[in-house]
This record gives C-alpha cells, structure tokens and sequence, in this order.
C-alpha cells in the first residue's frame, strides 16, 4: 500500500472510530456529521468524500475488520485453516491506532451499555447487513484460495464464511448481552474452536 492509499485508510478507520465513539457516548441522534468530522481532524466536506451517511460511517468499522479478517487469511497460508482463520479474526480484536489517538470517555459499563443501544438503532441495520454481506463474501473467496475451491460452484468456502461471521456476530452479542463481562476474544476463541471442531478441512 503506498502513502497515499494509507492515508486513505487512515481517515477511514479514524472517521469510522470518531462515529462510533461520538453515537456510543452520545446517541445516534445527538451526533452530527460535523462532529465526527471535528473528531476526526477533517472537513464535513471529507467525510462526505468518504461516507454518505452516519451510518455507512459506523457500519465501516465492522466490514474493516471484517474484511481484514480475508486479507489476513491470504498472507497465513502454511498454517491449518481454522488456526488461520482463529488468528486471524483475534487479530481484528485488539485495540488499532484510531482507539489510541481517540480513546474512548466512558468508563467500560457506560460504553458497554452504549454500544448496546447503538447497535440496536434501526437506522444502522441495513448498513450493517450490507456490510456484513460484503465481508462474507471476501471470507468466502480467501477461504477457496487456501483449500482449492472454487468460490462460484462449491459450497464449503461459502459455509465457512458464514460460520465465522455468525462466530464474530454471535461473540459480540454475547458480550453486551453480559455487560461485557466476559472478553469478545475469549467468546470468539470459544466460538470458532466449536466450529472448527465440527466443520473439518476438505
């Protein structure tokens, strides 16, 4: 990636993050697009540039790591595929460079109880099926890079694909649903060792 696609990237990831940390402290209605883009060093003009609504920023997030989740599993191939994928989707769990610039205010009990209500806002669902239907699809496609299929005729890569998003979405669930009292990495390893234990390498 050359300097200008990485800063590309990088006004994506930190307008995504401002979204998300400005909707969970504040409510999706309180947050303008002004905001986010104050948030995050830029112009509205920008973020326009880069995202057509509140939603498309928050939902980005999501597909971003998601999506890193495909790349990842593309630069991993001399391991087993469920220990590349198990890698490769904690990878995406960890705090990134747009949390360490821009960390969160709330403590983890109000982000928590934040997210959860952000999550459930019905302005963000379609952008979240879109995006989850994207990164589905590129799971799907580096999965039959690494076992030989054939994205367009066969199932297994397609099966995988959806078994690891419903892990990722399950995971997440799980932990607002608890208050975040148990880790996401620690429901996703569980989660994807399920999985994994049931959905075998052809």
């Amino acid at each position: 990636m050359g300097l200008r696609e990485r800063k590309k990237a990088q006004t994506h990831a930190a307008l995504s993050w401002a979204a998300v940390r400005l909707t969970v402290e504040r409510g999706f209605d309180k947050v303008k697009v002004e905001d986010i883009a104050e948030a995050a060093g830029v112009s509205p003009r920008t973020f326009n540039n880069y995202f057509s609504s509140k939603a498309e920023a928050i939902a980005f997030r999501h597909l971003d790591r998601c999506l890193r989740v495909a790349e990842e599993l593309r630069v991993r191939p001399g391991e087993p595929l469920w220990d590349a994928i198990t890698e490769s989707v904690l990878r995406q769990f960890v705090p990134d460079a747009a949390e360490a610039v821009d960390p969160p205010v709330a403590d983890a009990a109000q982000w928590t109880a934040g997210v959860r209500v952000m999550v459930a806002e019905p302005a963000l669902r379609g952008e979240m099926l879109r995006a989850g239907a994207v990164a589905e699809a590129e799971i799907a496609a580096a999965v039959a890079e690494r076992t030989g299929g054939d994205p367009e005729r066969d199932l297994y890569p397609h099966l995988v694909a959806s078994a690891v998003m419903g892990a990722v979405n399950t995971a997440i669930a799980h932990h607002l649903r608890t208050e975040g009292t148990v880790p996401v990495s620690r429901l996703l390893t569980d989660a994807l060792a399920r999985i994994a234990a049931g959905l075998s390498t052809p």
